[in-house]
């Protein structure tokens, strides 16, 4: 089965969870990881060419509901998603989502899917690429801390897009832990379950951190990061939620995605208004420098931005031609005579009896 044109108005394709997940298995996980990877890197390289805003949030006690949207002039796109720590104690996701993709010209749809499994994936995705400018070359060894849903994602995001070949895994919660290396074995890294945060970073090139805790932790001490570490941090999201010292940030060459949305939301809240950040497109795009020398500590402080969605959305789009992987849904009132809305309403009327 074929997508529509942008122009055509019969139907908007709709991607479920299960043809998501049939799509990244035609696709092959890793392979689909790197070219999320180029898909995003290569947005940032047009970065100017976004609308952008900070997300709109609507914040409570509990979490976080936001909306993430831009547009290229082109495209339009926006996903609705979700942040609340405390689900996992009611089984349910900390992070679900939903994401759409429309045709600026006529304001049609022209996809509709799910982004709770794509938000992992284009997470990763965009930790490995921001990697491949900021870590060292010879970067091997990663420490994961927080293996909840993103984990396995991060590694082997940075397993298939830089090189690495260690992951060393923790989580206040074994259980956390147990479930990320049964979920990694087999699948071409070095896994090593360790017991506490220091013992994870021991000899680590690339330190990723992911809690969900709604509060300003201190996941990393300062005498935990030695020289030349490339730290992702991707679990600070929202004003109040951090994860490194303060000190650590004052020693890094810090890289972020959209300065107005990360100095409220990211690391760099605990940090002066004028502290100095790069964004991450200028590194890309050859305009800012990254990392300086080898001993350097470089920081990506990443929130999460809409143009990573943007991307995703119109990877999923181009990688679905063909492959009958969606629903065609009805979500469009489309009348023969765009004046006669009223009349399609009419027609579609019970005949009595």
């Amino acid at each position: 089965m074929s997508l529509p044109e942008p122009s055509a108005r019969a139907f908007v394709p709709f991607v479920s969870v299960a043809n998501m997940m049939a799509l990244i298995h035609a696709i092959g996980l890793e392979k689909m990881l790197v070219e999320l990877a180029d898909a995003i890197e290569a947005d940032f390289r047009r970065w100017p060419a976004f609308d952008k805003t900070p997300r709109v949030a609507a914040h409570s006690p509990d979490g976080v509901i936001e909306l993430m949207p831009t547009s290229d002039g082109e495209q339009y796109g926006f996903k609705y998603v979700n942040g609340h720590p405390l689900n996992t104690h009611a089984g349910l996701q900390t992070v679900t989502a939903f994401g759409l993709l429309a045709d600026v010209a006529t304001g049609y749809p022209t996809l509709l899917t799910e982004m709770t499994v794509l938000t992992a994936l284009r997470t990763a995705a965009t930790s490995a690429m921001a990697a491949r400018y900021l870590a060292r070359p010879d970067s091997k060894v990663m420490a994961m801390t927080g293996n909840g849903a993103q984990s396995e994602f991060q590694c082997l995001a940075f397993k298939a897009v830089c090189g690495v070949e260690e992951v060393r895994l923790y989580d206040i919660d074994a259980a956390a832990t147990r479930k990320a290396v049964g979920n990694l074995k087999d699948r071409g890294l070095r896994v090593v379950a360790c017991a506490s945060p220091e013992e994870a970073i021991e000899g680590a090139d690339i330190i990723t951190t992911c809690t969900a805790d709604k509060q300003c932790a201190t996941i990393l001490t300062d005498n935990m990061v030695g020289a030349g570490v490339h730290i992702n941090a991707i679990g600070g999201d929202c004003p109040g939620k951090t994860e490194l010292h303060r000190d650590i940030l004052l020693r890094s060459e810090i890289f972020v995605e959209y300065p107005p949305q990360t100095r409220v939301e990211g690391e760099i809240q605990a940090l002066p208004e004028d502290h100095p950040v790069t964004e991450l497109w200028q590194v890309i795009e050859g305009t800012a420098v990254g990392r300086t020398d080898a001993r350097a500590i470089t920081l990506f402080d990443s929130v999460g931005f809409a143009i990573e969605d943007f991307s995703a959305l119109r990877y999923v789009r181009g990688a679905l031609q063909d492959t009958g992987l969606f629903e065609r849904l009805d979500l469009l009132a489309d009348p023969d005579d765009p004046r006669d809305l009223f009349g399609m309403l009419a027609r579609a009327r019970p005949m009595p009896g």
